[in-house]
């Protein structure tokens, strides 16, 4: 979709635009001062950032003009994402008002853009399902057994390297000191992160293997637990050789840029290792 037929867009559905920001900002606004600064939460700017940059991405690439037609489904989930919009906003159910934002700008895309376009910015509607906060019950669910995973592998890992460490639960002890793995090291908001990480660089390089993309969609999750057992290693290791105060500082400053970093360099490093098996069996077919 050209620069031209964007701004094209942008004049005849201005109002519509406008009302989907007012409808938006106080929510994300309300996101960013509340459930956003609590650790388990704090992937969701980033979603949301990565999720107006892939539609962006998306429409820039999309040749086709936009379509609308009268489609009944849509001004029915239209009507009950707004309704549920309502209710969630009134009654401050954070899961509720965002999921039915989702779910106006999906109804609104199929009205406004049609559905051959529509269905072209699928992955875009679905990876901004990462950022719907989660019941905080649900959360605990899922987030302690990964911690206590995490916990046992970085504690045999650091055993096998001769450090003196033992674990009670997911309190790792390390030489004089105490660290517990919360939630913020390897939380559910890491992992869904990552997988949103994962996610994300299949859809962008676009892969037309549907074989090599179910592998490296599989592969996520491992590359997630890996990922952060790496973080906890390295707070551990740097706590241990200079203080809680510097492991500390890591964990505030640098330990998410780690997460980030090594996801990203496992993810490539796969992508790049199927790629090398791939020419390896074209060559020894074409021998």
């Amino acid at each position: 979709m050209n620069k031209l037929i964007l701004k094209n867009i942008m004049q005849a559905y201005w109002p519509i635009l406008a009302g989907i920001l007012l409808i938006a900002c106080p929510t994300f606004y309300t996101l960013s001062t509340g459930l956003w600064t609590v650790d388990s939460q704090s992937h969701g700017p980033i979603v949301l950032l990565m999720t107006l940059w892939f539609f962006y991405f998306k429409l820039k690439n999309i040749n086709t003009a936009p379509k609308a037609s009268f489609n009944l489904a849509a001004y029915v989930l239209l009507f009950l994402a707004t309704t549920l919009y309502a209710l969630g906003r009134s009654q401050e159910l954070a899961t509720v008002e965002v999921a039915s934002i989702d779910l106006i700008l999906f109804a609104l895309s199929i009205i406004l853009l049609g559905t051959s376009i529509t269905r072209k910015l699928w992955f875009a509607f679905f990876f901004s399902l990462f950022m719907i906060p989660l019941p905080g019950s649900l959360v605990d669910i899922i987030t302690l057994p990964m911690k206590i995973g995490v916990s046992w592998a970085t504690d045999e890992l650091l055993y096998m390297l001769g450090y003196p460490v033992s674990r009670d639960g997911v309190v790792l002890n390390i030489g004089q000191y105490r660290l517990m793995v919360a939630d913020a090291c390897a939380g559910l908001n890491s992992l869904f992160t990552l997988e949103g990480l994962g996610l994300f660089y299949i859809n962008v390089i676009g892969h037309e293997s549907i074989r090599r993309n179910l592998a490296l969609g599989l592969m996520i999750v491992p590359i997630s637990f890996t990922s952060n057992i790496i973080r906890v290693v390295l707070l551990a290791l740097i706590t241990y050789y200079w203080g809680d105060e510097v492991g500390q500082g890591f964990v505030h400053e640098f330990s998410g840029m780690v997460l980030f970093m090594t996801a990203l360099v496992l993810i490539i490093s796969l992508d790049s290792f199927i790629e090398f098996v791939l020419k390896r069996r074209k060559k020894a077919a074409h021998a």
